[in-house]
C-alpha cells in the first residue's frame, strides 16, 4: 500500500487507480482515510504534471480528462494541497494546458476551494 502512491504517478496508469480506489472503499471508516487521499491528490498532481511535461501534443485527452476528474474529486474531500505540488501542476498546466477546457474548469474549482478565507495556501 506504500508503494502505490509512486506508481500513480505513472502516466496513464488505470489498473493502479482502479486498486487505489478499492484500498479508498476499505478505509471508509478508518482514521487513515484523510492521510490516503491526501496521498492520492499529491500523485494524482504529479501524474498530471508528468502528463503534461512529456506529452505536450494532448494525445491522452482521454487519460488527463479522468484525472481531472479524480484530482477535483480529491480537492474537494482534502480541500488542501503541498503548495509545491499547487505550484508545479498549476505552472505545467497552464504552459501546456492553457487551452484545455476541462484543465481550466478543474483549476478553477481547486482555486475557488484553496483559496478561501482559511486556507493555508
Amino acid at each position: 500500500m506504500d508503494c502505490l502512491p509512486a506508481a500513480l504517478e505513472r502516466a496513464g496508469n488505470e489498473e493502479s487507480w482502479a486498486v487505489a480506489d478499492a484500498i479508498s472503499t476499505v478505509l471508509k471508516n478508518s482514521e487513515e482515510l484523510h492521510s490516503w487521499r491526501r496521498h492520492l491528490l499529491s500523485a494524482c498532481i504529479k501524474g498530471l504534471v508528468a502528463m503534461y511535461s512529456n506529452s505536450k501534443d494532448e494525445s491522452k485527452q482521454e487519460v488527463e480528462r479522468s484525472m481531472l476528474l479524480r484530482l477535483e474529486e480529491l480537492l474537494c474531500v482534502v480541500e488542501e494541497v503541498d503548495p509545491d505540488d499547487w505550484c508545479s501542476l498549476v505552472k505545467t498546466g497552464l504552459k501546456y494546458r492553457y487551452r484545455d477546457e476541462t484543465f481550466l474548469k478543474v483549476l478553477n474549482v481547486a482555486i475557488q476551494l484553496l483559496y478561501k478565507k482559511e486556507s493555508s495556501l
